[in-house]
């Protein structure tokens, strides 16, 4: 029992000590066409989430499931809305530079308007042509409006 203990513990030792002294790696995404070749896993998870909420997806909206390995395969192009969403980005980069001066970081919050992929989708995955219906005073699930009671 007292070997079994002092092995398993002596083998728990080993690995957290490994674990502590390696280096984490740093992240290289493949496929990259338009973001940063150098961009780190913070800052893409900062991006894909603005993508996600931007227009009320998930990933699976722009990237495709590897059945032989059971997982995502970010870096494919067989899914039509990742070639369209590398083209909006393009865009929006474009605008961003000529009007609101942007200097090319995807991941800075700035309090500065610009224009994003929530400027046009507003949380949707098809952007609105359209401006919402106006609402009626109190919100959308106030009554309608009557005429008022007559006094008998």
């Amino acid at each position: 029992m007292k070997k079994s203990f002092l092995l398993v513990t002596t083998f728990a030792v080993l690995i957290a000590s490994s674990l502590a002294f390696t280096n984490a790696e740093e992240v290289r995404y493949k496929n990259l066409k338009v973001l940063p070749k150098k961009i780190n896993k913070e800052e893409m998870d900062v991006v894909m989430k603005h993508f996600t909420a931007s227009l009320g997806v998930k990933c699976n909206h722009c990237h495709v499931y590897n059945q032989e390995a059971k997982a995502m395969d970010f870096a494919s192009d067989a899914n039509e809305h990742k070639l369209t969403a590398r083209e909006m980005m393009k865009m929006t980069q474009k605008l961003n530079k000529k009007y609101f001066e942007w200097k090319g970081d995807w991941t800075a919050v700035k309090d500065k308007l610009e224009v994003t992929c929530y400027t046009c989708h507003g949380g949707k995955k098809e952007p609105s042509s359209w401006p919402p219906a106006p609402q009626r005073p109190g919100g959308p699930t106030a009554p309608a409006t009557t005429a008022p009671a007559t006094q008998q």
